[in-house]
């Protein structure tokens, strides 16, 4: 296993402190970086393993905040915070802002290869990041299949990857829709993957405290869900140079050779599936 170090970052958004989770790779070199958000409860110990994870592979990797520090395990208390949020782009978008400022100003960051992937609510504050014209490598998602204002999509300047549950009440199929009909009016050069048989939240283990109707842990896509995340990094910022001079080219807007498609991961034999370790959960 790579020594990675780690630090916590406090930083100014929303009208809070936010306490973000810094993880960076063995050495002194610039490396790509990797924004990283978590579900609306908030950075949680499950976050924090990602990012090593990353850091692990070569990343510079942030775990940013959502909530000043705190972990909303309470549902309506979490509801009552997330709601107005996701409903408001331009708070999403400067809690986005914040920490991709403090992501960029690391000196282990290179400033011109970065990424974001984030988680429900993590997932559409770097969608939002896109929409406001961010210069990213990759976008990816899990449970963020939200819809943008009308035309911003176009500002989009990266693949998006998306992974949503089949049986996602809270992703349900006319939102997918609206989420791949607004990427595809924008030319933007986007993936979704739909994981048979999981629910909202199948990525994230199991909780001690009272979840939403809705929610649930499908161990088998979960890690299927981190393999595809890692490969969406591989392809759009590979860690190594040469990595990165063998890749096919990009266009200049940083766009991959993603193809725009629907991909259902059920659970037959045939699904491929790769052989990486999902971070551990406890």
């Amino acid at each position: 296993m790579t020594t990675i170090t780690t630090r916590t970052v406090e930083y100014p958004a929303d009208g809070l402190t936010m306490t973000g989770h810094l993880a960076l790779p063995a050495g002194v070199d610039r490396r790509p970086a990797v924004l990283l958000g978590p579900e609306g409860l908030g950075l949680s110990d499950v976050e924090r393993r990602r990012a090593d994870a990353l850091a692990e592979l070569g990343y510079v990797a942030l775990a940013f905040d959502l909530h000043g520090g705190r972990y909303l395990g309470d549902p309506e208390e979490m509801l009552a915070r997330c709601m107005p949020l996701l409903a408001d782009p331009g708070r999403m978008r400067g809690i986005g802002h914040a920490a991709l400022d403090v992501l960029r100003a690391e000196p282990r960051t290179d400033p011109e290869r970065i990424a974001a992937v984030g988680y429900g609510t993590g997932g559409a504050i770097v969608l939002e990041l896109g929409r406001d014209g961010a210069s990213l490598r990759a976008i990816g998602t899990v449970n963020a299949l939200t819809a943008g204002r009308p035309g911003e999509a176009a500002r989009i300047r990266c693949p998006v990857w998306a992974g949503v549950g089949s049986e996602d009440p809270i992703m349900p199929t006319a939102q997918r829709d609206a989420f791949t009909a607004e990427m595809q009016a924008a030319g933007v050069d986007w993936r979704l993957v739909v994981y048979g048989g999981a629910l909202h939240a199948f990525h994230h283990p199991p909780v001690d405290h009272t979840v939403l109707p809705g929610v649930g842990y499908h161990p088998r896509h979960a890690q299927r869900a981190w393999n595809d995340v890692v490969d969406l990094l591989a392809e759009c910022l590979p860690v190594t140079e040469r990595a990165r001079a063998s890749a096919p080219p990009s266009s200049s807007s940083g766009a991959g050779p993603f193809r725009s498609h629907v991909e259902v991961c059920g659970e037959g034999e045939r699904c491929a599936c790769h052989e990486r370790s999902i971070p551990p959960s406890d």
